[in-house]
């Protein structure tokens, strides 16, 4: 009799934990059309983790599976950085670049630096990087007998391998963060056609000092279909750039972003390239190094408020804005951005809120990491916080809406523009949360993980979920499954 009775306690201990949790409290079996897809992809429903209730009900959970399980959630752990970081700094926060000049100006020169600090900006593109540098001008300054400092030191030095996660370096997504994240580190090529020429003219945005790019690529007659490729472009020697191939003729204007292959050079060279490009002079050079304690700030360079880059951040699954944001969160309270500060303050954050079950592993708060690990009850939870929370609009707003933009933008869905959605993918992993407007008038909350090595093949089982969802009837009516 004691042995069963021991052999009974694991089982009770699991049950009276299930229990105590809304999103875990019953199993249900997954969609026939869901079970169907994932078939397809050849994914055992073991490998997947879905939640799906009502957002803001009480009643038990629509669906259930496995909503217990700590899983890998790729991007959208996303939706815990940017809900905390709405809630710590607040909707309309923005962060502030200080320029510093130290010496005397006299006549359109500065005799002395000009001194550019880094506050974790993850909008410094080339746009609001002229305005800094025109504003310098405001200040009639023209011609810098000194040097122009870049001091990145609000951030920890974060190690960092473009290519680990996707083999592709040279994607701007793949950039890593810095306090004085300039332009993504990244160039913009466009590609001009002129069959007159019969070569492609290329401009390159921003200029960088010391790069010199190839001016015109040769054209070839052929379709236009890879045609980074068919350029067969050459980036070994960084300053040096080439196109060994040739531009497809059939193909119009095209713009490839692309991440500067020296990223530790990018920031010398670009606010060089664009201070020279509108008419400044420098007699020094651009380098890193500190602010003089004690010197005081010319002006300061605001950003965009928080809401429009959580935006950004959630809409195109912006990896470097993601860890620029969380590493924000230590350099406000702690003084300085560093990786294990701001875990620390995002674990604290949501104990305070949802108790110490089920905190979220949180490497980077970009969901860019084999180590994160969350379950779908717990991000169902946060998305119940989050419909209820007075900052629910900024957040629903800032989610791709389902075929219509953002990530979700070219999906053929059937259940169009009846969701926000945050959606994730790592090689091992897909998924997908946020929220589902019902044809019955009800919003559900909905998240679905799958870790499996075939994870890439399921979108078509999300898309089902998501439209399974969609065709929920109103309180009281049946829906038949499919």
């Amino acid at each position: 009799m004691s042995t069963l009775r021991t052999s009974l306690l694991p089982l009770l201990a699991s049950l009276l934990l299930l229990a105590g949790s809304p999103a875990q409290a019953r199993e249900t079996a997954l969609p026939p059309s869901v079970i169907k897809a994932l078939a397809r992809a050849k994914v055992p429903v073991e490998a997947v983790g879905v939640v799906v209730e009502e957002a803001g009900g009480d009643s038990r959970p629509l669906l259930s599976h496995r909503a217990g399980t700590p899983m890998n959630p790729a991007s959208v752990m996303k939706l815990v950085t940017t809900l905390a970081a709405l809630e710590t700094l607040g909707p309309t926060w923005n962060w502030r670049t200080p320029v510093y000049v130290e010496g005397t100006a006299r006549e359109g020169t500065l005799y002395g630096n000009v001194y550019i600090q880094g506050q974790g900006d993850p909008k410094l593109v080339v746009e609001r990087l002229w305005l800094l540098l025109r504003r310098v001008q405001g200040l009639d300054i023209r011609n810098i007998a000194g040097d122009i400092v870049l001091d990145r030191s609000a951030f920890e030095a974060v190690a960092h391998d473009p290519a680990e996660f996707d083999g592709e370096p040279l994607r701007p997504y793949n950039a890593a963060p810095d306090a004085l994240l300039l332009n993504f580190k990244s160039v913009l090529l466009t590609f001009v056609p002129d069959r007159g020429a019969n070569a492609a003219h290329v401009h390159v945005e921003p200029p960088l000092a010391g790069v010199t790019w190839p001016s015109h690529v040769p054209l070839r007659e052929t379709e236009c279909n890879d045609y980074r490729s068919t350029l067969r472009a050459d980036f070994s020697d960084p300053t040096l750039p080439r196109f060994a191939g040739r531009y497809p003729a059939a193909c119009n204007e095209k713009i490839w972003p692309l991440a500067y292959a020296d990223p530790a050079s990018y920031g010398p060279r670009a606010i060089e390239g664009m201070w020279r490009a509108i008419g400044g002079q420098l007699q020094g050079k651009v380098r890193y190094g500190a602010v003089p304690e004690g010197l005081a700030p010319a002006f300061a360079l605001e950003s965009p408020p928080l809401a429009e880059v959580v935006r950004d951040i959630n809409k195109y699954s912006n990896n470097v804005m993601t860890q620029q944001l969380f590493l924000t969160l230590s350099l406000q309270q702690q003084g300085r951005g560093t990786l294990a500060g701001s875990r620390e303050l995002l674990q604290e954050w949501w104990r305070e809120r949802f108790g110490a079950g089920e905190v979220p592993q949180i490497a980077n708060g970009s969901g860019l990491s084999r180590e994160d690990r969350m379950t779908a009850g717990a991000l169902a939870r946060l998305l119940q916080y989050a419909w209820t929370s007075p900052l629910m609009p900024e957040l629903m707003s800032s989610l791709p809406i389902s075929g219509q933009d953002g990530t979700l933008r070219p999906s053929r869905w059937r259940a169009k523009g009846s969701a926000h959605l945050k959606t994730g993918s790592l090689r091992d992993v897909a998924s997908v949360a946020g929220f589902v407007h019902a044809d019955g008038g009800r919003r559900y909350v909905l998240v679905a993980m799958v870790n499996h090595p075939n994870a890439g093949a399921t979108r078509p089982a999300m898309e089902a979920l998501v439209e399974w969802v969609a065709q929920q009837p109103a309180r009281g009516r049946k829906k038949k499954d499919d």
